[in-house]
């Protein structure tokens, strides 16, 4: 018998707490489920070969380990040297596949270049794109935000995003799947995180129009749409007392957990959904995007 939904997982108010940006895993009470004991594959994606942006840790470990498991070897791109990276590579190697480790800013066009071209060259080939990764900071007033910081969230969440997708697409065959990040800020914007918010617009509307670019190359492109989930992303981006209700507004009455949008992203990138292409699919805790 299933459980309830509301009481799966740990619901606010949690303990205060803040951390440096970008987060570290192990820092986070209560710690997140990525699905490391409870996500079983079934070979849906065996032996391909998946690129994840954001792949140490929340979502894109979550989507490292259930790609693995269900047999796809995975490039964990990261940021910032710490446990996190190593710990999903353990995962995934745990699973009997290939992890390779690429540590570096997205928000340089180079990087992004070299992030396609090795996984291409030590993992063979690449099938799944993953653009995870992403710059959160939250701001009280229009005037704090600095172009500094208005440059960076785009050159990360959106530049990236397209230099990754048009590196891949010199790589990927019919068959292969493109898989984007959006939000529910995407329709719904928190207004301290506008910045955010502005970028989650504009990768679910890259999403459609990429999707209808490369379809005659069949090549499908999705996006997922979280709403609040729990990820170091929070704790080193927002306010303590906003984390300690994080999540409080979802007819969940908690926030969701990496390991609960796993299966969204290995649907994406399977051929089960052969016939998905330009779609923005809400995971949110019921919260309704407009």
């Amino acid at each position: 018998m299933e459980e309830h939904p509301q009481q799966d997982y740990p619901a606010p108010p949690f303990a205060r707490q803040q951390q440096e940006r970008p987060g570290e895993t192990a820092k986070m009470d209560p710690l997140p489920d990525h699905g490391e004991h409870s996500y079983r594959g079934s070979g849906r994606l065996r032996d391909r070969v998946a690129l994840i942006t954001g792949g140490d840790s929340g979502i894109g470990r979550a989507v490292a380990i259930a790609f693995a498991r269900e047999g796809a070897d995975v490039a964990i791109s990261y940021l910032s040297e710490n446990s996190d990276a190593k710990e999903t590579a353990r995962w995934v190697e745990d699973a009997g596949r290939k992890a390779l480790l690429l540590r570096g800013d997205i928000a340089e066009e180079k990087h992004c270049k070299q992030l396609v071209q090795r996984t291409v060259q030590e993992l063979g080939r690449l099938d799944i794109l993953v653009n995870n990764a992403a710059y959160q900071a939250s701001y009280e007033t229009l005037e704090e935000i600095t172009a500094v910081g208005w440059e960076l969230t785009f050159r990360t969440n959106v530049h990236a995003m397209f230099y990754l997708c048009k590196e891949a697409l010199r790589h990927m065959k019919p068959g292969s799947a493109i898989i984007n990040t959006s939000s529910i800020n995407a329709s719904d914007p928190s207004p301290s995180l506008l910045a955010y918010a502005t970028t989650k617009g504009a990768i679910s509307n890259f999403t459609a129009g990429l999707a209808g670019l490369v379809a005659e190359r069949g090549v499908r492109v999705n996006a997922v749409a979280p709403g609040p989930i729990w990820t170091p992303l929070i704790p080193s981006t927002m306010p303590a007392e906003r984390v300690e209700n994080f999540g409080a507004n979802t007819p969940m009455k908690r926030p969701g957990q990496p390991a609960e949008l796993a299966a969204t992203f290995v649907l994406l990138a399977s051929p089960e959904s052969s016939y998905t292409t330009g779609a923005v699919i809400e995971v949110t805790g019921g919260r309704p995007m407009l």
